[in-house]
């Protein structure tokens, strides 16, 4: 799930992590974006994209608990000026949840260029990041969700609060899918995850991330640094069976500790009914908007890490951070990104 954590495994292969997926309105479009490889590995940190992944936009319709369209990217090896080939495949029905299935070629092109098709187009390549937190108000958060603990603020100050991914670059994935799209017209409600896949030696492929929510591993996972919790192999509509009572219990013990909700045990259960499956729902069409009232998509603007830790808290935390702190990194039109 979603981190920008430097890791000995992200920085080994950081190309196959995910550290942000967004969702939201575009021209006359909907606009899909992953973010892989952050650059806070540092100098081991190997450039573009795995050239034996696979890259995918899945995305299920009014609430069913399985896709029913997925967008599949997948790169050639980096040519000497680091370009890559990259093709984009579409999977309706029952082949968007079969890893076997091979999907409908619909755009050619390479990183770097804006690459068109029929309703969509595409664009990828490395990108200021504009995710922005101050990883100190991080481990304050962390210390109380993993002692089940009141909230030390005395550690932490918003008005010293500094965006700890400052001049920070990602590879990002750009996709535009046209409100001409049929299975994709204005209205629609989806739910939106993506995910990372690597060839295995016996020919078939193996899930290594997936992203929905921002923030689930960093809040909910920070100590597992190898990546151990199955949560990024399974499918989310396996989240609440498998996961549940682990999320439930964690925001029941922090809750408790700060007294912030009068039944815990209730409280703990509605956010893992809110963050599971971990899907990021939209209504297509609409202003996207990942906020503490109202979750529809999530723009590269919203305040993602103050959203999570006032709902995990169930109290109105501030970052001390604001959206025009990153407006460098995001553009008003096709590919709303910043290449780097």
């Amino acid at each position: 799930m979603s981190h920008h954590l430097d890791t000995p495994l992200a920085a080994q292969s950081g190309q196959l992590f995910l550290n942000d997926l967004y969702v939201f309105n575009g021209d006359r479009a909907t606009v899909f974006v992953m973010d892989v490889n952050s650059s806070v590995t540092k100098a081991d940190i190997k450039r573009g994209f795995h050239a034996e992944a696979r890259y995918e936009f899945k995305i299920h319709f009014n609430g069913a608990e399985v896709e029913g369209l997925a967008y599949r990217l997948a790169f050639g090896e980096p040519d000497g000026d680091g370009r890559q080939t990259l093709e984009l495949y579409e999977l309706t029905g029952a082949d968007a949840r079969d890893d076997a299935a091979m999907g409908t070629p619909i755009v050619q092109g390479h990183s770097g260029e804006v690459s068109s098709g029929r309703n969509v187009r595409v664009w990828a390549g490395r990108i200021t990041d504009p995710f922005y937190i101050d990883l100190g108000q991080l481990a304050t958060v962390n210390a109380a969700i993993k002692n089940g603990a009141k909230l030390d603020r005395s550690a932490w100050r918003a008005d010293k609060a500094t965006n700890s991914f400052a001049g920070t670059t990602v590879e990002s994935i750009v996709l535009e899918v046209s409100h001409d799209e049929p299975m994709l017209r204005d209205g629609t409600e989806i739910g939106v995850w993506c995910r990372t896949l690597l060839a295995t030696d016996a020919g078939g492929w193996r899930q290594i991330n997936r992203a929905g929510h921002p923030m689930m591993w960093p809040v909910f996972w920070p100590t597992d640094t190898d990546f151990t919790n199955p949560a990024n192999a399974r499918h989310p509509g396996d989240d609440l069976k498998e996961d549940g009572e682990e999320i439930a219990s964690a925001v029941a013990g922090v809750v408790a500790a700060n007294g912030t909700a009068p039944d815990p045990q209730a409280y703990g259960w509605s956010v893992a009914r809110q963050l599971y499956p971990d899907v990021l729902s939209y209504q297509v069409g609409t202003p996207a908007n990942y906020g503490f009232a109202v979750r529809n998509g999530r723009t590269m603007a919203d305040n993602a890490p103050e959203v999570m830790f006032s709902l995990v808290l169930n109290t109105g935390m501030t970052s001390g951070l604001t959206p025009d702190g990153t407006k460098g990194a995001r553009a008003d039109a096709f590919p709303y990104v910043v290449p780097a």
